[in-house]
Order: C-alpha cells, then structure tokens, then sequence
C-alpha cells in the first residue's frame, strides 16, 4: 500500500477543495495518506471532512529546537547534500523575491519533513502547487530519495516560473491539471520532459454535485417572481477572478430589460471594491454577497441557480486559472455556464455545446451570453445536459485520483526495479 505523503502551502484552506477531497479519494482509492503543510491556516469556515485531517497533519512551526537540532544533524551527516540543496534552491530561484525569500523559509522545514517522513515510511511525496510546496518536495527528495510528483495549476505556473527546470527535472512525474499547462511547461523546460508529464484534470464529486432536486430546490433570488434570472459567481473576490466584470454585465443586463440577481460566493481582497461597485451601478439589491461557503452549501445554491458565470481574466503581475473547480462543480450540478475564454477553460467548457465562452475583460459579451441563456430555455437546457456529461467522464474525483494513484504506483515499481538492479 503505498504511503503518500501530501504537502501543501495551508491547510485547511476553504478554496482549496480540490486538494481536500482529492487527499480522500487517494485514501479510498487504497492508499494511505499524511499531510504535511507548510502553514497551518486559521479559517473561520472549514468543510467537515476537513476537521479530521487536521487533527491527523503534521504542522511545524518556521523554526523550533527539533527543526535546528535535525538540520544540524543532516549538515554533520551528509554536508555535501544539504549544502548542495541550499545552494540549488537559492541560486536558481535568484531573481525572484518571492520565490527567494520562501525559499530560505522553507528550507529549514523540509529537511525537518524529510527526517520525519523517513521515519514514518513514506514512500511517495506529492505537492499541489508548482511553487514552494514543489520546492519542499525537492529537497526532501535530495535528502530521502524518496520520489516525489506535483501539480500544477494556474497562477503557481503561470506567475512566477523560477526553478521550474530543476522541479520537474527530479520529479517521478509531474501532473497539470489541462493541456494547456501541460504546453507551458514543455515550452519553459523542453519537450525532453514529455514522458514524465501527466493531465490530470482536478476533479468533482459528481455524486454530491448532481442535478438532482434542482427545480424542487426553488429559485436562488429567493423572491419567488419567477421571472428574475439567477447568476452564480464562485469564487475568491480576486482580480483574477473577473468578477468586476460580471457587475458590468449585470448593470448592462439591468438596463436592457433583463432582471438578474448575480450571487457572489466566497471572499478576498476585493470585496469592498466589488460592493462599491455594485451600489453606483444602481444593482446594491441585486448583487448578493454570500461569504464562504462549505461544499454542502454551494451545492445548494447550484441547485437554485439558472446560469454560472467565470469570468476570469488574466492580471498584469501575471496570475491566471487553471481550469476553475466552481466550474466543474456547476456543469456536474446540470446549471450552463459562461466562462472566460483563457488558459485550460476551453477543455472544460466547450462552446456551444458544454456552455458558452467568451473573451476575457469583454462584460458586453458576457452580458450578451447571458442574455442569450435567459431568452432560450431550449439552450439551456442543452448546454446543463452536455456540461453534466463532459464532467461525468472527464472530471469525475474518483477516476481521477485513481488515475493519480497509479502514477504513484508506477514511479515506486520503477524505483524498487532500480534499486534491486543497484544491488
């Protein structure tokens, strides 16, 4: 059975359900399964299945007596490695401030990690996110030989691509979650690499996200009218998250006779901005923040929504989506969506036929999408049937990280066929 060993930047972190329950899908699917995150997040909202696994994760302050006492013990033991490693780590992330300063950060307590993990028989480390957790994954490879793979996914690529050579270089495998990173990281470490790159699409429980009770469930407005269309957002209140956009295209929506109710989930840094904006485009009734949200109840809210919008757009310092999860969850739950035409989107949402896309930063098309779905019922309930479909088979959870598993699998067959051929 293998032992996997999952390493994270938070944990537990709302917006990352895709690591949560894909950590228990891994467990089902016949492993077992230890976490390791870099931070402890404090959150005052937290998914249910969360809670065990945070009693079960191995937190670690920045530095402690342990941590200097067995980085001191691996410098006396293995000078050469744990010197080269430092070395590798600051050199080639040299230039960045982020990716530098968290790499003195973090190094510390990775080799802390990599002794704990020896101990405990880890046989596989895997990492989401091609940032610092890679970078751990990295070390604690050099100075276990442990194997380790990582996922990348939108912005930890598409931002900031600093040591990325050497990352997938040691990796057993390397997992991106659409083709279009897949594409993004062959172009910046050279096609060599392909082999050893897997797409994984994150996946979706497509039996909690269900269309199931969708009409019973009633209208998300919560009025009754029957008449006003219900948008649903999900997503952190972030630039990169386009929501701006959607306001624009409800304001837009608003003054060519279309009545719309646009529901925000979820929470960040531009809420305030988004609010403000709301009430100067005469919509301070009609846009709806929620907060976060457990998974139970953004099901829900799926359940009473007539569209699911993602507008999501590119930002200057570089960030940009992977395949939005929101997405997923809202096609599994039979609702058509609009989304943004960017990055790994289009192999989710195909248009006009498992939803509608459109260009980035464009409300006007966005608004004209939207109305598009509130005059045709036909549309819609075309696109909500595809969409379920297209998620079903190509981004159900449990297939997915069964197909993760055995990746794993595979790169701990090739290291014990190596090391028996060493000996």
């Amino acid at each position: 059975m293998p032992r996997i060993a999952y390493i994270m930047s938070r944990f537990p972190k709302l917006t990352e359900t895709f690591v949560l329950y894909e950590m228990l899908a891994v467990e089902a699917a016949g492993a077992e399964v230890e976490l390791y995150p870099l931070r402890l997040e404090r959150a005052a909202v937290m998914h249910p299945e969360a809670a065990a696994l945070v009693g079960r994760a191995h937190f670690a302050p920045l530095l402690s007596p342990p941590i200097l006492l067995e980085n001191l013990l691996t410098l006396v033991r293995r000078p050469r490695m744990y010197l080269a490693t430092l070395f590798v780590l600051l050199a080639r992330n040299w230039g960045s401030r982020r990716y530098f300063a968290g790499a003195l950060g973090l190094f510390p307590k990775a080799v802390y990690f990599a002794a704990r993990m020896r101990r405990d028989g880890i046989t596989h480390v895997h990492a989401h996110f091609a940032s610092h957790p890679a970078a751990a994954a990295f070390v604690i490879h050099r100075l276990t030989g442990i194997p380790y793979s990582f996922t990348a996914h939108g912005s930890d690529l598409h931002r900031d691509r600093h040591m990325l050579f050497e990352k997938v270089g040691e990796a057993a495998f390397v997992v991106c979650i659409s083709n279009y990173n897949k594409e993004v990281v062959l172009a910046e470490c050279g096609r060599k690499w392909s082999p050893k790159i897997a797409v994984i699409h994150c996946g979706v429980d497509t039996a909690v996200f269900d269309p199931d009770g969708r009409e019973a469930a009633g209208p998300a407005r919560g009025d009754g009218d029957g008449a006003t269309l219900a948008v649903l957002c999900v997503g952190t209140l972030h630039q990169v998250k386009g929501q701006t956009f959607l306001i624009e295209a409800c304001r837009k929506l608003s003054e060519s006779g279309v009545p719309v109710v646009c529901h925000l989930v979820g929470d960040g840094p531009d809420r305030t901005a988004l609010a403000r904006q709301a009430r100067s485009a005469g919509l301070e009734g009609a846009v709806r923040f929620h907060g976060h949200l457990t998974r139970a109840e953004v099901a829900e809210l799926f359940r009473r929504a007539d569209v699911v919008a993602a507008p999501s757009v590119p930002t200057r310092d570089g960030r940009r989506e992977g395949i939005p999860v929101a997405l997923m969850e809202a096609m599994a739950s039979g609702v058509p969506v609009v989304a943004s035409r960017l990055s790994g989107i289009p192999e989710l949402v195909e248009d006009e036929r498992t939803g509608l896309l459109v260009p980035p930063h464009d409300a006007a098309a966005l608004a004209q999408a939207i109305a598009r779905l509130q005059a045709d019922p036909g549309l819609r309930g075309r696109l909500a049937a595809a969409g379920r479909t297209k998620v079903v088979a190509e981004f159900d959870l449990k297939s997915n990280a069964a197909a993760l598993l055995e990746h794993v699998r595979r790169a701990s067959s090739t290291r014990s066929a190596r090391s028996a051929s060493a000996a």
